[in-house]
């Protein structure tokens, strides 16, 4: 096995011993530099001085998003303006973003995460990396591109949108490596496909794709359509940008989370109890080692669960479960709780559809109705007479759609199949709901 750092093979008590020096001084610098902390330990009754080991974790209190809105914009940084290089924010739609901030030392650690992810991924420093992440405030582009460069590849800043110059750009420049969101993966290759050229055809061999929740049947799809081996990356602008957590190529069995910079914690999201490894609840962060924004607790709302199982690929740092949805993505349908990418994985099932869908929310009197808008593929199409989505053998289709929604996910949706290439695609992170639920005029509200 090869290893990008030592600290990914570091024995339990080596771990431990580390991440236990940092948290002390991260809760050191935040308790003394960040009024929020100040005052949230003071509330607590509780001082540095009372964390004598890692079990202590759960005495301190939590940070929420709605924290950094209250703090806006710079209110938790724990440095002076003139140690601040650089400036990002939440990818968010609506609102003021939630704002984060590096010193020197918080890029070169950052730079140091990513090329580590990089590495387990597959890609290597003689590499070819098309980055196809958007730039700008969100993380994702300028977070992949710094550890590229880093690792010591050649870096393609190509970010996200203008799918044919993506295309012209793999076939001219050949990279071994691309990142990207899975929605905007798809859309490159069927845009391929369009074109006459074969994905698998393509010089690409690892995709390292993440920023928002993809089902493993997501995962088989694109590895199938280019050949390639597909890898999820997990981060959030809040705790640093991508490089968080990282699957490895050897075994794609869980995200292996750099916990020498952050420390883990799974907790009932109602309780706010810690829950035992193993068992799924809400993701929570701790930063070991930032200095601009340390960050205790970090309340994420991802829903995933931790196992300090060493991995077959000789790893022994704590892994974590692909995200399944967050909480406030999550429906409720008819009493039953459903994240949206479990209805990807059920429907990717079915060899008549297309990985493309949405979930449209309704208001029918005083309940909720959601509507699964999903296309069929093409051969299914051409196969129906006279192409109508309205013949009986797509009504069977349809009754199989919703029988395998109440079988496996205990959910009852109306369903209506779209054709071929007419739901919106992705360029950047895929729309999966549309909630016209609240809106008085014909203005979605997308999430």
């Amino acid at each position: 096995m090869s290893v990008y750092v030592k600290e990914e093979t570091y024995s339990s008590h080596e771990k431990q011993q580390l991440q236990f020096k940092r948290l002390k001084e991260t809760i050191t610098n935040a308790y003394q530099h960040v009024p929020f902390y100040t005052d949230a330990f003071r509330e607590a009754n509780i001082t540095p001085d009372d964390i004598h080991s890692l079990d202590d974790i759960n005495k301190l209190p939590f940070t929420q998003k709605n924290h950094f809105r209250e703090n806006y914009p710079f209110g938790l940084t724990a440095v002076p303006m003139k140690n601040i290089v650089r400036l990002h924010g939440s990818s968010g739609t609506s609102g003021k973003p939630t704002i984060v901030a590096y010193t020197n030392t918080d890029i070169a650690n950052w730079n140091d995460i990513v090329a580590r992810a990089i590495y387990m991924g597959g890609g290597r420093p003689e590499d070819i990396v098309h980055n196809a992440y958007g730039y700008g405030l969100f993380t994702g582009g300028l977070g992949l591109h710094g550890g590229a460069e880093k690792l010591g590849c050649t870096t393609v800043p190509v970010s996200g949108g203008n799918t044919p110059r993506q295309i012209t750009l793999i076939q001219d420049f050949q990279p071994r490596v691309i990142c990207s969101t899975p929605s905007y993966l798809m859309n490159i290759g069927e845009s391929m496909q369009k074109m006459g050229i074969d994905p698998r055809s393509t010089s690409l061999q690892y995709a390292i794709l993440g920023a928002e929740p993809w089902s493993e049947e997501m995962r088989q799809s694109i590895e199938a359509m280019f050949n390639i081996k597909a890898m999820d990356i997990y981060g959030l602008s809040e705790i640093i940008g991508p490089g968080v957590a990282m699957e490895c190529a050897d075994c794609q069995n869980g995200l292996h989370i750099a916990d020498d910079h952050f420390y883990p914690e799974i907790i009932d999201p109602d309780s706010l109890e810690p829950l035992p490894e193993g068992e799924e609840g809400e993701l929570v962060f701790t930063s070991l080692t930032k200095e601009a924004l340390p960050i205790l607790r970090y309340r994420t709302g991802d829903i995933s669960s931790i196992t300090n199982e060493t991995c077959a690929c000789g790893r022994t740092t704590t892994r974590m479960s692909r995200i399944k949805g967050r909480i406030d993505d999550m429906l409720i349908i008819r009493g039953v709780n459903v994240f949206p990418s479990e209805i990807e994985r059920y429907i990717l099932q079915l060899k008549e559809l297309e990985c493309h869908y949405q979930i449209l929310l309704t208001r029918k009197g005083t309940l909720d109705h959601a509507e699964l808008q999903v296309e069929v593929c093409k051969d299914f199409y051409q196969s129906l007479p006279e192409r109508d989505l309205n013949q009986h053998t797509a009504r069977q289709l349809k009754e199989k759609i919703k029988s395998t929604l109440k079988l496996e996910a205990l959910v009852n949706m109306d369903v209506q199949l779209k054709e071929p290439e007419t739901l919106p695609r992705s360029e950047g992170k895929a729309k999966r709901i549309i909630d016209n639920r609240y809106v008085a005029v014909n203005t979605p509200l997308s999430t």
